[in-house]
C-alpha cells in the first residue's frame, strides 16, 4: 500500500471529475463513498489502476461513487478532505441539502419508496460504520473471555478479574445506543451531544431497572407488561441497552425539534433551554410511543431471521455462503449489519452471522490461490494483502483488487463458501460475537455447546480447501490479467453496476 496519501488523494479527486464534481464524501471500513454531481465524469478504469486503489464502481442504488482503498481508507479520506476542505465531509442528507437542484425527486409511489429506502440505508450505514471496528474488537475480547473462563478455566467467572474484563468486552454493546446516537446525530445533522444524552437516558440504570423488574401482577397491553407510568399514563419500558433503531429515530426527531427551538427561543435562553427541551420532548416521544414500537419490531425481526435461518440451516448456509458476497459488490451488505447487531442484542447470538463468516474465508482463500499461482510480482503482493484482509474479516481488498477483476476467481471461491456454509448449517453452528472470518474464531466458543468451535474449524477447513482448489485449478491463470485490463478499458464493470 502506498504511503504517499496526498498524491493518491490528488489523483482520486481528479479522476472522480474534480473538486467541482464532488458534493460530499464519507467512508466506511474500506471505501471512499463520493456523492457526485455527475457520476459519468468519473474515470473508473484509471482509478482502478492507481497504486493504493483496489477498485472503483458507481452504486446507483445508493447514489454513491465508491473507491475501494482497504485498511488505509481513513488515511486516504483525511488526505482527500484536507485537499477538498472540511465542508465536503458529510453524508447523503448533507449532499441533498447542499445541492437540491441536482437531486431529481421521485414522481411515482414506487420511486418515493426507493428514495426513502436509500435514505434509510444511508442513515443506518452512516450511523453504524464508525462503531463497527469497536464492536468487532469487543466481540473478539468476549470470545476470548468465554474461552479462558468457561473452556480452559483459567479465569474464575466469580472473580473481579472476570468482572473487569467482561466490562471491557461488554461496554461497547451495552452503551451502543450512546455510540450510535452520537454518530447518527452527526449523520442527520442533529446535535450529537444532546442525542448522546438522550441515549444515556435510555441506558440509565434506573430505566434498565424498570425493564428488569419482576412483572407479575402488572397490567398488560396485548400481553406486554406496562411496567412504568409517565404522568399517570401506563407505558412499557423495553430493554434499550444493545439497541440501535430507537436512538436512530431519536436522532432524526431531534433535528427538527432542535431547529424549531433554535428559531423561536430568545438568544439569552437558547444555550440552556434548547438542549433541555429537545431532550425532554424526544425522550418522552421515544419512551412513551416510538421506543416500545421499534423495540417490538426489532425483536420480531430478530426472531423472524432466526426462525428463517434455522428452519433449514443447511440450505440457508449453502445459499448465504454462495451468494452473500454479491451484496458486497453493491455495498448493500451494510444493511445487514444492523440486523445482525440487533439479532445479537436481542438473542445473544446470531446464526446468520455465523453463516456469513464462511463467505469471508472463501474470498480470502480465492485470493490466496491467486497468490500461489501467479508469477506476476505486483499481483502476488496484492493478492496476499487481500487474502490477509479477508481472513481478518474485511473482504473488499480481495474482492476488488483480485477476485472480481478475474471473475472466475470470485465464483470459484463462492463454491467453497457454499459448501462451507452447508457444512456449518448441518452442524447447527451458532455465533456469539460480531467479528467474522478466521480472526473471529473466539466468537464461536460456547459454554453450552463445546462442539460449536469444532463446527467452525471443520467448516472453515472445508471452505479453505474447496475455495483454494477450485480457484487454483479452474479460476485463474496469468493470461486473465491482460484480459481484465482490456475489459476495464471498456468500462464493462461500471456499466454492469449502473
Amino acid at each position: 500500500m502506498t504511503t504517499d496519501y496526498q498524491s493518491l488523494a490528488r489523483q482520486i479527486i481528479a479522476n472522480v471529475g474534480g473538486k467541482e464534481n464532488i458534493t460530499s464524501l464519507i467512508h466506511c471500513i474500506t471505501r471512499l463513498r463520493f456523492y457526485l454531481k455527475d457520476p459519468s465524469q468519473a474515470n473508473t478504469a484509471v482509478l482502478s489502476e492507481l497504486p493504493g486503489v483496489a477498485g472503483a464502481l458507481y452504486n446507483k442504488q445508493l447514489g454513491q461513487y465508491q473507491v475501494v482503498i482497504g485498511p488505509a481508507v481513513t488515511d486516504v479520506y483525511d488526505a482527500v478532505i484536507a485537499q477538498l476542505g472540511p465542508s465536503y465531509a458529510g453524508g447523503e442528507v448533507q449532499a441533498q441539502a447542499d445541492a437540491p437542484a441536482k437531486v431529481s425527486k421521485p414522481t411515482t409511489a414506487l420511486g418515493w419508496l426507493g428514495y426513502g429506502f436509500r435514505l434509510l440505508i444511508g442513515t443506518i450505514t452512516g450511523s453504524m460504520i464508525p462503531v463497527i471496528g469497536l464492536l468487532a474488537s469487543s466481540g473478539i475480547l468476549k470470545g476470548f473471555l468465554t474461552l479462558f473462563s468457561q473452556n480452559l478455566h483459567w479465569i474464575d467467572p466469580a472473580s473481579t478479574t472476570f468482572v473487569i474484563i467482561n466490562a471491557m468486552a461488554d461496554s461497547a454493546f451495552y452503551f451502543l445506543p450512546i455510540l450510535v446516537g452520537y454518530c447518527a446525530a452527526k449523520q442527520l445533522k442533529s446535535d450529537p451531544i444532546t442525542v448522546a444524552a438522550i441515549a444515556g437516558v435510555l441506558v440509565h440504570p434506573s430505566i434498565v431497572a424498570l425493564w428488569s423488574a419482576p412483572t407479575k401482577g402488572m397490567a398488560t397491553l396485548m400481553g406486554v407488561p406496562l411496567n412504568a407510568e409517565f404522568f399517570g399514563l401506563p407505558i412499557h419500558i423495553p430493554q434499550y441497552t444493545y439497541s440501535i433503531f430507537p436512538i436512530i429515530f431519536a436522532a432524526w426527531l431531534a433535528r427538527p425539534i432542535g431547529n424549531w427551538l433554535k428559531k423561536h427561543l430568545p438568544l439569552a435562553l437558547r444555550s440552556i433551554f434548547q438542549p433541555l427541551l429537545t431532550l425532554f420532548i424526544v425522550v418522552t416521544v421515544v419512551l412513551v410511543l416510538m421506543g416500545p414500537i421499534i423495540s417490538f419490531l426489532s425483536a420480531g425481526l430478530a426472531a423472524g431471521i432466526n426462525a428463517l435461518v434455522t428452519f433449514n440451516e443447511a440450505i440457508a448456509g449453502a445459499i448465504i455462503g454462495g451468494l452473500y458476497q454479491c451484496l458486497v459488490i453493491f455495498g448493500l451488505h451494510w444493511m445487514v449489519i444492523p440486523i445482525i447487531s440487533n439479532d445479537i442484542a436481542t438473542t445473544g447470538h446470531s446464526v446468520l452471522n455465523g453463516l456469513i463468516n464462511f463467505t469471508m474465508i472463501a474470498q480470502g482463500a480465492g485470493a490466496l490461490a491467486v497468490w500461489a499461482k501467479t508469477k506476476q510480482a505486483n499481483l502476488k503482493g496484492l493478492s496476499m494483502a487481500g487474502a490477509l484482509s479477508a481472513f481478518a474479516g474485511v473482504t473488499e481488498p480481495a474482492m476488488y483488487g483480485v477476485n472480481l477483476k478475474y471473475g472466475r476467481v470470485f465464483w470459484m471461491a463462492n463454491i467453497g463458501g457454499a459448501l462451507g456454509g452447508l457444512a456449518a448449517g448441518l452442524m447447527k453452528i451458532d455465533m456469539f460475537g460480531f467479528t467474522g472470518s478466521l480472526i473471529g474464531f473466539p466468537s464461536f466458543f460456547s459454554a453450552k455447546n463445546p462442539f460449536n468451535i469444532w463446527a467452525f474449524v471443520i467448516a472453515s477447513v472445508i471452505t479453505l480447501v474447496v475455495s483454494f482448489t477450485c480457484v487454483y485449478l479452474w479460476g485463474f491463470k496469468d493470461s486473465d490479467v491482460q484480459a481484465a485490463k482490456r475489459a476495464e478499458k471498456k468500462n464493462l464493470f461500471k456499466d454492469a453496476i449502473s
